[in-house]
This record gives structure tokens, C-alpha cells and sequence, in this order.
């Protein structure tokens, strides 16, 4: 039985979904110390403008505990300064809003950003994981860790990484339709919403 060792994501790329439904399992790190710039709290989008970045904000230690400590995963709370929520959901529409399966979507996709107020980022994505999992049609086994892993075969945590890729030779990015495409080509491993908005039901063939 194989088992991928991943990150938590936010909205996840095509890859990190990937590994949800080939492996026969996986298991989400929740005990790291918190990295920043990382698909964990971000994801990324095709808009008329390339490549946007939506990123959660996180509270930092100091906003938690009078201590200076370092966070990890499991205990990194969402930030609600900023309007965040209303931003990334209109930035969705206004990038997705025409692309052929948005409306068939949004009515399951909306309440993540208007009507749910999570404290704790694992939390949040891992009902968007389920979320996304139910739309995908793809029915993966996920175990999350009670430690700390500092070795695994199958390790992920850092190849799925939105500044500085690791190597992963299973992973050959299938162009699939992109609203944009005219305009840049195909943009690679985009948040998992890219496939699901411009492939519908379709999209797990592309994983």
C-alpha cells in the first residue's frame, strides 16, 4: 500500500490533487513549523491580467501569545484583517466568472468565503479538500499525522511548492481548455478551481 506524505493546501494545484487520487492513501503534516509563501495558505489562478496569487492571512505568533514562538501548522489560526474573504471570491468570479462550469459550481464553492468563518487554516482546508473531493468525484483515504515526520518515501511536503518546485517525474502537466489560453497558452498547475471550472466532470481524467 502506497501512502504520499503532503502539506495542507489551500484550493490545492492540479498535483497535490493528483497524489489524493493515485496514491492509495495519504497523509497531511500537521506538525511542521509553519512555512511562509507556500501553497498552504495560497493558491493560484489564471485572470485576464497571468497569474494571480490568493493567500489567506495568518495570524503571527506574537497576535496568539505574549511568547515568541515558532507556529505550527496544526496551531496557525486565520487572520481576519482585510476583507480576504469577499476579495478572493470576487477575484474567482471576475477570472472564472465565463469559463463553461463556474455557475454549475459556485452555489457549493460560495459558502468558503461568505458564510463559514474558520479559526484554524487546517481546519478550513481540509473541508475545501472534502469539498473539492466530492466535486472531483474522487475518493481518496487521508490520515492526518500526530508528529512531527521528518522522513517519508513518498514525501511531498516541499516538491509541491509554488516558488521553488521539487522534482516529481509522475507529475506531467496534460494541458486540458483555460479561459485564457489565447492569451498566455497553458498555465501549468494552477489551483485545482482552474481545472474544475473549465472541465466540469471531465476533470478527473486530467489527475
Amino acid at each position: 500500500m502506497t501512502t504520499a506524505l503532503l502539506s495542507t493546501t489551500y484550493f490545492g494545484p492540479v498535483q497535490w490533487y493528483q497524489k489524493l487520487y493515485r496514491y492509495d492513501s495519504v497523509l497531511i503534516e500537521q506538525y511542521e513549523t509553519f512555512p511562509k509563501q507556500t501553497f498552504r495558505n495560497r493558491c493560484l489562478i489564471a485572470t485576464t491580467n497571468g497569474i494571480q496569487a490568493l493567500t489567506v492571512p495568518v495570524c503571527h505568533a506574537g497576535e496568539l501569545s505574549s511568547f515568541n514562538f515558532q507556529l505550527s501548522t496544526f496551531n496557525q489560526r486565520i487572520s481576519n484583517h482585510g476583507n480576504w474573504r469577499h476579495l478572493h471570491w470576487q477575484a474567482l468570479q471576475s477570472a472564472y466568472g465565463e469559463s463553461p462550469f463556474f455557475e454549475y459550481y459556485e452555489d457549493d464553492l460560495r459558502p468558503f468565503f461568505t458564510e463559514h468563518n474558520w479559526e484554524r487554516l487546517t481546519d478550513y482546508n481540509d473541508a475545501i479538500c472534502r469539498k473539492m473531493c466530492e466535486l472531483l468525484d474522487i475518493h481518496p483515504t487521508i490520515h492526518h499525522t500526530t508528529e512531527y515526520t521528518p522522513h517519508h518515501p513518498a514525501d511531498f511536503r516541499e516538491v509541491i511548492n509554488p516558488k521553488h518546485p521539487g522534482d516529481d517525474p509522475d507529475f506531467i502537466p496534460r494541458p486540458y481548455y483555460q479561459v485564457y489560453q489565447q492569451k498566455y497558452g497553458f498555465l501549468p498547475n494552477l489551483s485545482i478551481l482552474d481545472l474544475l471550472f473549465n472541465m466540469g466532470p471531465e476533470s478527473i481524467f486530467y489527475l
